[in-house]
């Protein structure tokens, strides 16, 4: 099967294009020609497109179920820690039916973004109190199927999950609410995610929770399960300097340290947050060609601070982005806050350009697709077209489009050359009332 669209301007490899005729064949790009009038495009069958194009983005770091907590954790207050007792709350009621609907419509709002691979970080993995499921596995078929249907490709980050939290004493045991996320052990972690195997639209991948609930011994496991099965790792790391202070009372070693030391910081290694590092720590990940997942919309949300994302990119470590809790859904933004948070930081303009935070956006090898995150011939057919007549983005140079641009001006959205947004609308129909249908039932008394 064959597609074509036109757009009067398009992010190239090699820079701004003008009036391109994009051309995909069987769910890969073709071509894309420069300098096609429209009206010639026109007649040859293409989409006209009015808005520019750019790569399909990439949502690296995803807790869906997390969705459900927007506008619900601002009374009085609060830290990180009274926001995760809510967090728990809304995990404790979900079951593998409940957690469909609410991973595909969170999915489908990710579309309506612009994303069209999403890296979800699961170890909701259990029944309440521990039990498995008939299929253990249940819970990550929801997401699965969740995404296929919401036409959102996705990596299963598979979590590792074992002790319920980390002192200078030591590691303390599950609390009840958190005994669903656990397998018992890291062998029996493993031969769960034996069970998971990829497909079309589906990677699997691993991630440990943080070292707050992976002791070291079990690190050193889980990196030689990781060997054997190749592909992405990834782990929360130094989200707060409670997590920081931990590690170095028990370890006398910061979390990257001690993911470094367990052998699992690599090029296939993220970092989610990587907020709170020391220089050592940032060297560490630099020397490792490793990835930073910045999630900024989130980490301000929960008032983390703001991690140095110049100082790692510098150091050689690789930027992704991702809309972790989902207080926002918008790469858009995630991308504009790199740059934003800083210039708060620096008292400078001009730490990342706009081509820096349109690669942070697509950094879909980064979970598991390589062949992704550009427009190029051979690479999946993902696009995204931004309205630049909008009330946001009229008057904008299209080369600085993800500046001014939110997720409100996604307009077009193809994944693997389908169509799942035309028009600013999903092909699912009204994401906001699937969302209500969702979340409403999960706060019921």
């Amino acid at each position: 099967m064959r597609r074509s669209w036109w757009a009067p301007f398009a992010h190239l490899p090699t820079g701004l294009g003008r009036d391109v005729l994009i051309c995909e064949e069987d769910g890969v790009f073709a071509a894309l020609t420069p300098g096609v009038g429209r009206e010639e495009a026109a007649q040859g069958g293409a989409s006209l497109l009015e808005g520019v194009v750019i790569p399909g983005l990439a949502n690296c770091h995803s807790h869906a179920f997390h969705r459900a907590l927007r506008g619900r954790t601002h009374s009085d207050g609060g830290t990180f820690w009274t926001w995760r007792e809510g967090m728990y709350r809304v995990a404790a009621r979900l079951d593998p039916d409940s957690y469909y609907r609410l991973a595909r419509a969170v999915f489908a709002e990710m579309a309506l973004a612009g994303v069209t691979s999403v890296g979800e970080f699961h170890y909701v993995h259990h029944a309440p109190g521990g039990a498995p499921y008939a299929d253990p596995n249940a819970m990550g078929e929801a997401l699965r199927a969740a995404a296929r249907d919401a036409g959102v490709r996705l990596t299963l980050l598979d979590t590792l999950y074992l002790r319920g939290g980390l002192t200078e004493a030591g590691h303390s045991d599950l609390a009840p609410e958190q005994l669903r996320f656990a397998d018992g052990s890291a062998h029996a972690w493993g031969e769960r995610l034996d069970a998971l195997r990829d497909d079309a639209t589906t990677r699997i991948g691993m991630a440990m929770h943080s070292v707050r609930a992976v002791p070291f011994d079990d690190l050193a496991i889980a990196r030689e399960i990781a060997d054997q099965r190749g592909g992405v790792v990834h782990a929360h790391v130094s989200e707060q300097p409670a997590e920081n202070a931990a590690a170095l009372g028990f370890y006398g070693r910061t979390p990257v340290e001690l993911l470094g030391d367990a052998g699992l910081v690599s090029s296939r290694f993220s970092a989610v947050h990587a907020t709170h590092l020391t220089e050592r720590d940032v060297s560490l990940l630099g020397s490792a060609g490793a990835t930073a997942c910045f999630c900024p919309t989130t980490e301000r949300d929960l008032a983390d601070g703001i991690g140095p994302a110049r100082a790692l990119a510098e150091a050689g470590v690789r930027l992704s982005l991702g809309s972790d809790q989902h207080a926002v859904v918008d790469l858009l933004e995630e991308a504009r806050a790199l740059e934003m948070h800083e210039r708060l930081l620096t008292g400078e303009r001009g730490r990342f350009g706009p081509d820096a935070l349109l690669s942070a956006a697509t950094q879909h090898p980064t979970i598991q697709w390589d062949d992704v995150g550009t427009l190029a011939v051979g690479e999946r057919a993902d696009l995204v077209e931004i309205d630049r007549r909008s009330t946001r983005t009229a008057g904008s140079d299209p080369s600085q489009i993800v500046l001014s641009a939110s997720a409100a001006d996604v307009r077009t959205v193809v994944r693997d050359g389908e169509v799942i947004v035309t028009g600013g609308a999903h092909r699912l129909g009204d994401v906001a009332t699937l969302l209500a249908d969702a979340i409403e039932p999960l706060w019921e008394d």
